[in-house]
């Protein structure tokens, strides 16, 4: 039998821990719209999966460069926060724990990586246009009113 770990986040044994990027470009916010389920096709904030052995900042520059092409430099974390996903019967078939850092561009060339179908600077007037994950549009607007 192999002993590989399988990395399967539904109906998780603990939650997940997850990483998330708030890129400011201007007065715009960058957006990925999720390429893979869970919720294939909603707008978030590029991030992903801490790996085991992964520090949290070295996470946030790998899941962004693999999302986006960019190279960013986390300057402070900003936000803790869940999202549970229950399913038909209401059990949790995703649990993560989100830590987002803001972060600022050091390099890289931007281009939709394989997790994510597009990406977006969005204006903070334009962010209804978006079907957002949970929790997205709040963590977003406080980082907002932050810059102001």
């Amino acid at each position: 039998m192999d002993n590989k770990v399988e990395d399967d986040r539904r109906y998780p044994a603990r939650p997940v821990l997850g990483i998330g990027a708030l890129i400011f470009r201007g007065e715009r916010i960058l957006l990925a719209e999720r390429g893979k389920q869970p919720l294939k096709g909603w707008w978030s904030l590029p991030g992903g999966a801490l790996e085991t052995g992964e520090r949290l900042r070295d996470g946030i520059r790998r899941e962004v460069a693999e999302e986006t092409g960019l190279e960013v430099e986390p300057s402070e974390s900003f936000t803790i926060f869940e999202r549970i996903i229950p399913d038909a019967e209401g059990r949790a078939e995703y649990h993560y724990v989100l830590v987002d850092y803001i972060c600022e561009i050091v390099g890289g060339s931007e281009q939709a990586g394989s997790d994510v179908s597009a990406l977006s600077w969005v204006a903070e007037s334009d962010l209804a246009n978006y079907q957002l994950t949970e929790g997205t549009l709040d963590v977003i607007l406080q980082a907002f009113r932050k810059r102001q």
